[in-house]
């Protein structure tokens, strides 16, 4: 095995245990218990995000409107509880029927209209940053919040519900590890093994490798479009019920930052081990690295305004890893 092929299999693991040292080395706590719930926090709903991103990068897609969906499901969590004093059942069932249909809205859009998936998937993102905000006129909900009618919201959170986003179990050290935490290893487990070891999931990088070629092959190759589609709906509303719990209310601007981070964990996968595809290892990887990356900076007191160009930096960095390095190997 030559340098080069070092570099590119091994290259960015070995950068996310120098930038793991260098904020241990540079900040006090980075390595403390406290710090660890907040990355494997921060990690869970990115990630969840990110996988759902990566299985539409599976079949040469991209979905934009995750971060929307997201919102969109813990704006509806908080309603149902708050406003229509539902329970928590019933209030997950309503936020996975949301990603649900969202997805199939975008692959239908995509597949049968032809609407690139860019675009299709932005103007969803646009038309649910809109929607979400109509029922109460652009306010978060609460406990106790007046709604546009005049009304009292007087419902609540269930204990349950919140002990999606709260609760820890312990992990060599007590409350270590946060629920969202293992669902987010058991989401990844199950994608890993669904794109990895089932026909269903090869044949979705049959699709995205060479489309045409699947179809003449006798693939249902826009099932699969969909399916992808309605994956990743169904894993953004799922961070958005986390998040939701995490939150104990419906915060209109609390997912501001979900697509971006979501984005760059998936694609930064396409680095790990030198994959040079989505994969769902490789997407668990990058999501703890912008974990970790943007807990080092917060400690490190680095100007909120500078995290953004340094994942960006980040991510150039990996792609270029994945893309100039194993393509010049291959000449």
């Amino acid at each position: 095995m030559d340098l080069q092929t070092i570099v590119i299999r091994y290259g960015f693991l070995a950068l996310l245990a120098g930038l793991i040292a260098f904020f241990a080395a540079s900040t006090d706590g980075f390595v403390s218990p406290q710090s660890a719930v907040f990355i494997f926090q921060s990690v869970a709903i990115t990630g969840i995000l990110a996988l759902g991103v990566t299985a539409t990068l599976v079949i040469g897609g991209f979905d934009l409107s995750i971060g929307s969906v997201a919102t969109s499901a813990m704006m509806a969590a908080a309603y149902v509880m708050v406003v229509l004093e539902q329970n928590a059942f019933v209030a997950v069932v309503v936020c996975l029927l949301i990603g649900a249909v969202v997805g199939l809205i975008n692959g239908f859009l995509i597949v049968y209209m032809r609407v690139p998936d860019l675009l299709a998937t932005l103007g969803m993102m646009f038309l649910l940053v809109g929607l979400q905000r109509i029922p109460t006129e652009g306010r978060s909900i609460a406990t106790g919040m007046t709604m546009p009618d005049g009304s009292v919201a007087e419902g609540t959170f269930s204990s349950a519900f919140l002990a999606l986003g709260r609760h820890r179990f312990d992990f060599f050290l007590p409350n270590l590890l946060p629920v969202s935490v293992v669902i987010l290893i058991v989401l990844a487990l199950l994608i890993w093994f669904f794109l990895e070891y089932t026909r269903f999931g090869r044949m979705m990088y049959a699709v995205g490798s060479n489309e045409r070629a699947a179809e003449l092959a006798g693939a249902p190759v826009k099932a699969y479009k969909i399916w992808a589609y309605v994956i990743s709906g169904i894993f953004a509303s799922i961070g958005g019920i986390l998040l939701a719990a995490r939150l104990g209310r419906g915060d209109i601007a609390s997912g501001n930052n979900l697509l971006l981070d979501s984005v760059a964990a998936a694609l930064i996968g396409f680095a790990v081990l030198g994959a040079a595809k989505p994969n769902a290892f490789g997407t668990a990887v990058g999501a703890l690295f912008v974990g970790v990356l943007l807990q080092g900076l917060t400690m490190m007191n680095a100007p909120y305004y500078t995290q953004d160009f340094v994942k960006g930096g980040v991510l150039v960095v990996a792609l270029v890893f994945t893309f100039a390095l194993s393509n010049r190997g291959k000449r």
